[in-house]
């Protein structure tokens, strides 16, 4: 992998380690980090993505070390007996619900790169008493699993990390099955970006500075091969939104403004076109 990619996995992996060891033992976490939202544990990002019914019989630190943007399994339409993969799975709660909704005839794979987010998710898949479940360690450029093996390719706010989403559409591609689908939460640009966000490269762990446009994440499925490709905005950022997100170097009145209605939390649906 080239320098900048491993420049960003590092910074990437430190940040949601420390999430991970914040879940754990302060009960406190957030997408942004620790340095924004008024040290809460909740984010404009983050905040309230899933409905308490669907995670009451969820172990509790996996709902605090959510970190998404999104609730994927809500909107991928899993069904009984498919096998599901999550690319960046941090502390599992996305793939403890895909599990429950495939059924013991099922399978829910999750992938991610931290050793502590592996931990904290293989400890909340055993409290769960999970048995159609399994973590995987890698990247999502270079996925551990075999041609052709994922029925749905899930992901929450993790796509727009990566310094080569070219590459992780692909390798999601290649995975899938003829006919799978990828379904997953992410932050897209509805606009110009600031220029200082890019520039930030703490703000990649942040969820802003890697998303991509929305035009631009449906050129690069198509590129990948994908079909039937589409971007549904699920949640438009405002101003006070970016002042509570980006950091306090970046977190000018300027910059927040230009950020207003810029960036939005989607879901991005495309499908693997059935064999010939």
């Amino acid at each position: 992998m080239t320098t900048e990619t491993n420049e960003i996995h590092q910074i990437v992996r430190d940040h949601y380690a420390a999430a991970a060891i914040r879940a754990t033992t302060t009960g406190v976490t957030s997408c942004c980090g620790d340095g924004c939202c008024g040290g809460q544990s909740a984010d404009p990002i983050s905040a309230d993505l899933y409905d308490p019914q669907q995670v009451a019989d969820l172990p509790g630190d996996a709902v605090l070390a959510s970190l998404g943007c999104g609730n994927p399994t809500a909107l991928a339409e899993l069904k009984p007996g498919d096998v599901v993969l999550d690319l960046g799975s941090g502390g599992g709660i996305d793939v403890l619900l895909s599990a429950q909704r495939v059924g013991p005839a099922g399978r829910a794979y999750g992938l991610d790169m931290t050793d502590e987010m592996l931990a904290l998710a293989n400890r909340n898949m055993a409290q769960a008493g999970a048995t159609n479940v399994e973590f995987l360690k890698g990247t999502i450029e270079d996925i551990p699993l075999p041609d052709a093996t994922i029925d749905v390719i899930i992901s929450n706010c993790v796509v727009n990390l990566s310094a080569d989403k070219g590459l992780v559409l692909r390798e999601a591609f290649r995975v899938l099955k003829p006919g799978g689908r990828f379904a997953v939460s992410d932050i897209v640009v509805r606009g110009d970006m600031p220029a200082g966000v890019r520039e930030s490269m703490e703000a990649w762990a942040g969820c802003l500075a890697g998303a991509l446009e929305e035009q631009e994440f449906l050129h690069l499925l198509g590129e990948a091969g994908f079909v039937d490709a589409s971007v549904e905005a699920t949640r438009v950022y405002t101003a006070d939104d970016a002042r509570s997100v980006l950091s306090q170097d970046l977190a000018t009145l300027a910059t927040a403004d230009l950020a207003d209605g810029a960036f939005a939390s989607a879901f991005i649906r495309a499908r693997k076109p059935e064999a010939d």
